[in-house]
């Protein structure tokens, strides 16, 4: 099988802890081709869309640790068309750029893509939380989202609690994310400027989200793989940092789902599945969903960390990805047989 992982520079992997290396080199070993590409790396040659692709050399044994592998692997470079691939799986940061979709909607008939570009298209950002929220669920906290600076001042005054999020509706790893409290108005105008007015002139939205209790204690991380939960692991924020995320100095630990926490899987998991949404991360802090990861979602090796490697997450992932090739392989040889009867008739 060969796949091509459409993500970020490999100079800027992070040989420990980053959660595309895993699945690199999960494929890697059971014998895989691998290439790797950026979103910038795309082009149209002669009508067929390609890659300038980065291919990892075969190794004969290939090292235990990801450090190791990492250190040891070799890259050649290479002009490669994407539907001679097997699969594309997709792990490059937000923010999500339209035009690379639409490179690849030319060969998402001939490749398994993970995720899906459809799927992609409607929850790359934070806004597709509120999908999962109606007038008789309690599974999202209270979000407003707006680029009208008075809609949103006169929303946290109204507001009941003493203290709410806000964070830019595009960020990741915890950028941007703000705790602000009603003590300190007189800093929120000047706060929501900055938020939504861009050095170019254009504007953004806001998310201004009611704080949930506890969230001071940590974020749940869940991974979900075809709808199902496959890890997990509580991320405690730091003793100078409000926020939780790893890369923003929080810790981890490990986590055992509760029973508000299954049942929030168990309710999302059709739709993302309905959406071609995959591997997914859900970050849930007090039984409700938060955020809804869609891109690059990480977490494998911190969970594979605090579980001592009882739970190799990548090796769940992979056996999926290769299930659905062989799904649809299977799928394109039973219609090539049934035309050809249909031709020989």
């Amino acid at each position: 099988m060969n796949i091509c992982f459409i993500m970020y520079p490999w100079k800027e992997i992070d040989p420990e802890n980053d959660t595309s290396l895993a699945l690199i080199k999960e494929c890697v070993k059971r014998g895989h081709g691998v290439a790797m590409c950026t979103p910038a790396n795309l082009t149209i040659r002669d009508s067929v869309t390609n890659a300038f692709c980065r291919v990892i050399n075969r190794m004969e044994k290939v090292p235990s640790t990801l450090k190791s592998f990492y250190a040891k692997a070799t890259l050649r470079e290479e002009m490669l068309p994407l539907a001679g691939f097997d699969a594309i799986f997709f792990r490059a940061n937000p923010p999500l750029d339209p035009i690379m979709l639409n490179f690849l909607d030319s060969v998402k008939d001939d490749v398994f893509i993970i995720n899906s570009l459809q799927g992609m298209r409607e929850a790359n950002n934070k806004l597709y939380t509120a999908a999962f929220g109606d007038a008789h669920s309690n599974i999202i906290p209270n979000t407003h989202v707006s680029k009208n600076k008075d809609y949103l001042v006169r929303q946290i005054k109204e507001s009941k609690a003493d203290k709410m999020i806000i964070k830019p509706l595009n960020g990741f790893g915890g950028s941007g994310v703000i705790l602000i409290e009603k003590s300190a108005m007189n800093n929120i105008n000047s706060l929501l400027d900055f938020y939504i007015n861009s050095s170019d002139g254009s504007s953004n939205y806001v998310i201004l989200q009611d704080y949930i209790e506890g969230a001071d204690q940590g974020d749940v991380r869940i991974l979900m793989l075809n709808g199902e939960a496959i890890g997990a692991m509580k991320r405690v924020p730091g003793s100078d940092d409000h926020r939780s995320n790893v890369s923003a100095g929080g810790s981890i630990a490990k986590h055992t789902l509760t029973k508000t926490e299954k049942a929030l899987c168990k309710q999302i998991g059709p739709k993302l599945v309905k959406d071609g949404l995959y591997f997914v991360g859900i970050d849930v802090i007090g039984g409700k969903l938060v955020e809804v990861n869609v891109m690059s979602p990480g977490g494998i090796t911190y969970m594979n960390k605090v579980y001592k490697n009882k739970v190799k997450i990548q090796e769940k992932v992979i056996d999926f990805l290769e299930s659905k090739v062989v799904d649809n392989l299977q799928a394109f040889d039973r219609r090539s047989r049934l035309r050809k009867r249909v031709e020989d008739a």
